[in-house]
């Protein structure tokens, strides 16, 4: 059953609610303790909840979208009586206090939330070694990491302990792990979902996205989680489209991307190992058999990606960690955080100086206005690019690498977030059993076309 299927499922009576939640709960008691996808289970909430979705439907009442389905959430988004740590010391006692616009949205439609999911630290990373609480292990790769910064999310759907995680991507940290282990993951657009109760990162680049393994949850979940919030200035009026229509309205055809134009970028493939261009040109004749037209396109600035979201990142989150003090809440964040926290914070409280500040963040703005104007001109004539997610495959558990070599891990996934654009990452194949993903880029609130481009994808096997 895909997620759809085991939805109307549990409305139709024939699995219930209670039995969904307690087969995740007997996977994470066996799995959890190698892979640490969960930092916390509320196992008796989720199953009451799910006793109390059950018997609404065998009394004939309304139940919501999600009626039964179970959710992993990433720590850094805020759900109430549940530690929202964000994987760092500096809250590791932090209860949240109310639940976040996406955990209210998911609850009001009768989703389960059974836990909270592992990631970096403050989400600065791209491994998910970073994590205060233990690195996680990748579940469809054991021994190497699971990617960042949420890994713990992407591991949980990939080891089967719950129907959808929800994550949060700054540059690439849905998507990043969605490739590493194997499973769907989409970065909406920016504005898209309310990211009121988020700890953020680098709020001019976060955004809250899905993550499952079918199209189904993820369209599920966009349906739910997009959406208007007057309490959050960034989100957008705008009137989505039913993704899980879109999704379905695609089944049994045989040409079902015809009149799509789809662009590979030949800078994409030159930082890019070459396994992994193998994997993606395949998936790239595959859109093509479905009824895509290809065409190549070039992107004049990938050198400077990198530097532009990096300069931007450690301004932000800077200021966003000041409210860390230990004052209020926690400890102070510098006295207790890891190595790629300082790192940032240091940094970000150097070029945030009157004196630095137009030499670095002023000209980092200036070259994120290039790169969005060079990807809203390449979009222009065309309804996706696609392309690899990650360019190298994840390495082993525990090996050192320099600061810029995990960086580089996210040349290809932060270009979306400097554009606001909205971008998914769908399992492409594998290099001697390593997940490999293939990233797909689409206009700002064109995410249906990236919607329905896996679905496609996903249909065709």
């Amino acid at each position: 059953m895909n997620i759809l299927e085991k939805l109307n499922a549990i409305k139709n009576q024939e699995i219930t609610a209670k039995e969904n939640v307690e087969a995740y709960i007997k996977v994470i008691e066996e799995k959890n303790k190698d892979i640490n996808a969960f930092l916390e289970v509320n196992k008796e909430e989720a199953i009451a909840k799910a006793e109390e979705i059950d018997l609404k439907i065998k009394n004939g009442e309304e139940v919501g979208a999600l009626a039964g389905l179970v959710f992993g959430i990433k720590a850094n988004i805020n759900v109430e009586d549940f530690i929202i740590s964000a994987a760092s010391k500096t809250l590791e006692d932090y209860i949240g206090s109310y639940d976040a616009t996406v955990v209210k949205k998911i609850k009001s439609e009768d989703g389960i939330i059974i836990g909270i999911n592992n990631m970096d630290e403050f989400a600065a990373g791209s491994s998910t070694e970073t994590s205060y609480y233990g690195a996680v292990n990748n579940p469809a790769a054991p021994g190497r990491i699971p990617g960042g910064s949420s890994g713990g999310s992407a591991a949980a759907v990939s080891a089967e302990m719950c129907d959808i995680a929800i994550g949060s991507d700054t540059g690439g940290s849905i998507r990043n792990p969605s490739s590493h282990c194997g499973v769907l993951g989409m970065k909406p657009s920016y504005g898209a979902v309310s990211r009121q109760g988020l700890l953020d990162l680098s709020m001019s680049l976060d955004q809250i996205g899905p993550m499952a393994r079918d199209i189904t949850g993820i369209t599920l979940a966009l349906d739910t989680i997009i959406g208007y919030d007057p309490t959050e200035c960034t989100t957008l009026k705008w009137d989505a489209p039913n993704f899980t229509e879109i999704a379905e309205s695609i089944k049994g055809r045989k040409k079902p991307l015809e009149g799509m134009k789809i662009a590979t970028c030949r800078e994409f493939r030159e930082v890019t190992n070459d396994e992994i261009n193998e994997i993606i040109d395949k998936s790239v004749e595959k859109l093509e058999e479905l009824g895509a037209e290809l065409v190549e396109l070039s992107f004049n600035h990938i050198d400077i990606c990198l530097p532009t979201y990096y300069l931007i990142n450690y301004v932000e989150f800077f200021s966003a960690t000041r409210k860390y003090d230990g004052r209020k809440y926690g400890s102070r964040i510098e006295e207790v955080c890891g190595e790629e926290v300082l790192r940032r914070i240091q940094i970000g409280s150097y070029i945030s100086q009157k004196e630095f500040s137009g030499k670095y963040y002023q000209k980092a703005l200036q070259a994120r206005s290039l790169i969005r104007n060079e990807i809203n001109k390449m979009l222009k004539d065309v309804d996706l690019i696609v392309g690899p997610t990650v360019p190298k495959l994840p390495h082993s558990l525990g090996e050192k690498l320099e600061p810029m070599e995990m960086y580089a891990y996210d040349v290809l996934t932060v270009i979306a977030n400097l554009a606001g654009i909205p971008a998914a990452s769908v399992k492409a194949g594998d290099v001697e059993g390593i997940p490999v993903g293939l990233q797909l880029q689409a206009k700002p609130q064109d995410d249906g076309k990236i919607v329905k481009a896996m679905a496609a994808f996903e249909y065709a096997k």
